[in-house]
């Protein structure tokens, strides 16, 4: 750079075009020159190359950390999936359970009502021996009253007091003999 301004300032003195010190180059340049030299004076290139490390360590411990909460959010990602994974295994077992009891409970009342029917069926069929069993009987006793009630009138039709002494005679011959 500083061969580029010495150049330029000797072009300006060659070519007539005036004193090497009214050219605009020359004090351009020497107004860069001037400000190079307070910047190295001040340290500037240290402390600009100071600024910029911390600048190169904030963006790295940034990037750290942007690492960390990725890390971070796939293990919750992971864990959460995982989560889901059994819940989902959960429901299809509770699922599972509930089919497998209401195909019991759908079970045991049907055997429930066939048992209720085959029941009400015996009570039906004991009541009708019950009613049958009580007709015959109430028949039979009719029939014996009435069977008691003609034996004695043909009893008392036909025997007088010599035949019923002769049947007296023969009971108790009967009964001595047995």
């Amino acid at each position: 750079m500083v061969d580029l301004i010495l150049s330029e300032a000797a072009g300006a003195a060659a070519h007539g075009g005036g004193s090497f010190l009214s050219s605009q180059s020359w004090w351009v340049a020497l107004a860069m020159l001037i400000f190079f030299g307070i910047l190295l004076w001040k340290k500037a290139p240290g402390s600009i190359g100071a600024m910029l490390d911390k600048r190169i360590a904030d963006i790295s411990k940034q990037l750290n950390e942007a690492e960390q909460l990725r890390l971070d959010a796939e293990s919750l990602k992971a864990e959460y999936e995982a989560r889901l994974a059994d819940a989902t295994r959960e429901a299809e077992d509770m699922r599972t359970r509930a089919e497998a009891e209401a195909e019991a409970l759908v079970a045991k009342a049907k055997d429930d009502a066939t048992a209720l029917i085959a029941r009400r069926k015996q009570m039906a069929e004991d009541r009708i021996a019950a009613a049958e069993a009580n007709a015959l009987a109430e028949v039979r006793t009719a029939a014996a009253k009435a069977a008691t009630e003609a034996a004695a009138t043909l009893i008392a039709a036909k025997h007088d007091a010599a035949a019923d002494k002769a049947l007296v005679d023969q009971a108790i011959a009967s009964v001595a003999k047995g």
